[in-house]
Order: C-alpha cells, then sequence, then structure tokens
C-alpha cells in the first residue's frame, strides 16, 4: 500500500470525490479546483496492492454526474488491481454500484466484464448469490440495462457478467 492510513485515505476520497456540479455556488471555484485536483492525486496512489476495500471506496466515491475527467484517474486506479480484488471489491460495492450515477456504473461494470477472466467472473457472480435479494435484483437490472444500452451492449462485454436469480 502506497499509503500509510486507509481510513484517512478512504474518508478523503469520499468528500472530494463530491464534485462540485456546475452552478453550484455552495463552493467557490478554488475550492472545486482543490478538491478535483485532490481527488485525482488520491485516486493516482493506488498501485493495486491495496485490496478490496480500496476498490470498494473507489466505486462508491463516483457519485458526480459530471467528473470533468476526473473519473478517469478512478477507472485508471480501478484497472492496477489483480482481477479477483476488482472482482471482490466490486461486489462489496454492490449497494454503491446500483447508487452513483448511470454512466459511472456502466463504466465499472464495462472494466470488470473485460478485465477480469472467466475464473473470476464465476467467483463474481458466486459472491453475489450472498446479497441480499433485492440488492442482487437492482444489480441483476442495472446489468441487464448496460446491456440494452452501450455499456455492455458489445461481443466483448455482453454476457459476461452473470448474476444468480
Amino acid at each position: 500500500m502506497p499509503f500509510g492510513d486507509f481510513v484517512a485515505w478512504r474518508r478523503e476520497l469520499l468528500l472530494t470525490g463530491d464534485l462540485a456540479q456546475e452552478g453550484d455556488t455552495s463552493v467557490s471555484d478554488e475550492e472545486a479546483e482543490r478538491r478535483y485536483d485532490r481527488y485525482v492525486e488520491l485516486a493516482d496512489m493506488i498501485d493495486g496492492t491495496e485490496g478490496p476495500a480500496a476498490v470498494q471506496a473507489l466505486i462508491a466515491s463516483l457519485r458526480a454526474e459530471e467528473d470533468y475527467g476526473a473519473h478517469e484517474a478512478v477507472y485508471g486506479a480501478l484497472e492496477r488491481f489483480p482481477s479477483q480484488d476488482f472482482v471482490s471489491g466490486t461486489v462489496r460495492a454492490a449497494a454503491a454500484l446500483v447508487a452513483i450515477p448511470r454512466d459511472n456504473s456502466g463504466a465499472v461494470l464495462q472494466l470488470l466484464s473485460l478485465l477480469a477472466d472467466d475464473d473470476n467472473l464465476r467467483t463474481f457472480t458466486g459472491a453475489c448469490r450472498h446479497l441480499d435479494p433485492q440488492l442482487r435484483a437492482k444489480l441483476t437490472a442495472l446489468i441487464a440495462d448496460h446491456e440494452a444500452d452501450e455499456w455492455l451492449a458489445d461481443e466483448r462485454s455482453h454476457g459476461r457478467l452473470q448474476l444468480p436469480h
């Protein structure tokens, strides 16, 4: 882990991930820019050795509808994790995944479908069996929605994320 205090890193990531949106007058332009820069810096600290809890935190931080390019750092950080950590962290972040903006969840699920091997995707399916049935139903619907649209609609991703009923 390239940083010492995971709890502090996670807290700051979630705080700064609340990026100021256009027309938001609750923060100054300087504060909005500071948050943006720090959010990208925190995501860039990830080297992929931090485990599923860091994956979960990164996904949970994707709450802003308009990210002005900041989320690219988070997606890049997610790509650095070993497949098994990415899968485990995504399952742990299931509640956040169904709550974050649609394009953000689509990007995460597409990365998962492209980066995880077949064995790890079977692990994903198995782990999702243990989710609360309502959460699993929401995640199933989200995946189906993304398969019907752009994020999981191509031949590389479509059908790769299977959830138990």
